[in-house]
């Protein structure tokens, strides 16, 4: 693949150019997500209540039906929860390990783009596309979530259930960023900066989900959702200005 040519002026819509597949992959699996939850909540439920409603009373007939129905949501869930390792592994490989690889980066500052502008333009479009996808996923899931929960087998402190049902989920998505740029710019290295990207979010998760109480009283539920996304922002934001330092540093 050729080098593109980076020009200040055009250095958002640069960086859009390059990493338009991606952006447009993000969508079509937010999209992808929550058009699927409308349909498991408007078409597929009905089926289910149709199933079990034909059941004998006291017979168990119908209830494979609500654990497809149920199993469906689950997934959803899950994927849109855990998408933040894709994020990680992205930001750390493709949007900044493979251009300091291949000298990309440094040709955008030798033409007038400085190397915190560059950084900036390269996290702002992905950021954003985290943010507005989260708008778009977490009303429509809470809404499914609700809708039918006599079909459903999970509840609240499920690990996935709980992040999904607010900011927590969006945050996740922006802490990855965070790391995997300051991965990318340490490492400068695609693949290697991809693998360790990945596995700090995964530690970092796994630490804070065992911070979760167990049980949950249904009033402390927001409380612990906004303790933890304050912490998983504060995580990410302080990781951003660690990889903007790292950044001025190395090209000073």
């Amino acid at each position: 693949m050729s080098t593109p040519t980076v020009l200040p002026k055009g250095l958002t819509r640069t960086v859009l150019r390059l990493h338009r597949t991606a952006l447009i992959v993000w969508a079509v699996f937010v999209l992808g997500c929550a058009g699927y939850l409308v349909w498991l909540t408007e078409v597929t439920a009905d089926s289910a209540y149709a199933t079990l409603d034909a059941c004998p009373r006291g017979e168990a007939c119908g209830l494979g039906t609500a654990y497809t129905y149920s199993t469906a949501m689950g997934w959803i869930s899950t994927f849109m929860y855990y998408s933040f390792w894709i994020v990680a592994a992205w930001a750390g490989g493709a949007l900044i390990g493979r251009e300091l690889e291949s000298g990309t980066a440094r040709l955008a500052w030798s033409q007038g783009v400085s190397p915190a502008r560059w950084l900036a333009a390269k996290l702002a479009l992905p950021a954003f596309a985290l943010v507005l996808g989260g708008a778009v996923f977490v009303p429509v899931y809470r809404w499914a979530w609700s809708a039918h929960r006599d079909l459903m087998g999970d509840n609240p402190l499920f690990n996935d259930v709980f992040a999904d049902h607010g900011p927590l989920v969006v945050a996740y998505g922006l802490c990855a960023l965070a790391v995997g740029t300051l991965t990318g710019l340490l490492l400068g290295r695609a693949l290697p900066a991809l693998a360790v990207s990945v596995a700090v979010m995964a530690l970092l998760n796994r630490s804070l989900e065992g911070r979760r109480p167990d049980p949950l009283p249904t009033s402390a539920f927001w409380a612990a959702h906004l303790t933890e996304t304050g912490l998983v922002l504060t995580t990410a934001a302080l990781t951003t200005i660690a990889a903007f330092r790292i950044l001025r540093h190395r090209t000073a």
